[in-house]
């Protein structure tokens, strides 16, 4: 997976008549998100966001990308199933889950966050019910990587506005399947599933237009 990925056409100014430089990009994308925070959310914090986590992290070094779950005996490592599921797909990144610690989602989470990316319906229901101010702000990882506004200039929240979040219904589609104790080979399929969502969702999440 690569940052910024498939370009996404926008016209520029006419005045201007020209792409977007390389560098201008990497500007616009820093000040758009450098100062966001992405949380991951899922319901024991032992796979599914940690592994997103670690992923949009290395995509988008500029955010705050952080992760937690909505059932949590807090503090707990990583297994080493889930250390190896995703050294299979992403070996670049499993070490930088070895000081990874369990935590459970907190008000003040839910407020620092500008996007809570969750991996199934359940935590956005979680969310809804829990933090209900938090809703316009919380969809699932899967709907998220196919239907956010991408290739504007128009901020993350006016874009997340769009989709109109917290009315929207949860659909069983929307779910990556919990790995739970499951071994090194369930814990590389999930992996790869959100490895491939992450690639998907980044270039949404960044400006990605045309460059030369």
């Amino acid at each position: 997976m690569s940052f910024p990925g498939t370009p996404i056409n926008f016209d520029p100014p006419k005045k201007e008549n020209r792409h977007v430089r390389r560098d201008e990009l990497d500007q616009r994308n820093y000040d758009l998100l450098s100062e966001k925070t992405i949380l991951c959310l899922c319901t024991g914090n032992a796979a599914r966001s940690p592994m997103a986590q670690v992923m949009i992290k290395a995509a988008l070094p500029f955010a705050n990308v952080t992760s937690a779950g909505t059932h949590v005996v807090d503090g707990q490592p990583i297994s080493w199933r889930t250390r190896l599921g995703l050294e299979v797909i992403r070996p670049d990144l499993s070490t930088r889950l070895n000081s990874h610690r369990s935590h459970q989602i907190s008000q003040l989470d839910v407020d620092n966050a500008d996007l809570i990316l969750c991996m199934a319906g359940e935590h956005v229901g979680y969310v809804r019910r829990q933090f209900p101010g938090a809703s316009d702000k919380t969809g699932t990882l899967i709907r998220l990587a196919r239907s956010l506004p991408a290739g504007t200039l128009g901020s993350l929240g006016q874009r997340l506005a769009e989709l109109s979040l917290e009315s929207v219904a949860l659909e069983p589609w929307e779910d990556v399947e919990d790995p739970g104790g499951g071994d090194v080979e369930i814990m590389a399929k999930c992996a790869q599933e959100l490895d491939e969502l992450v690639g998907k969702l980044v270039p949404r999440l960044a400006l990605s237009p045309r460059l030369h």
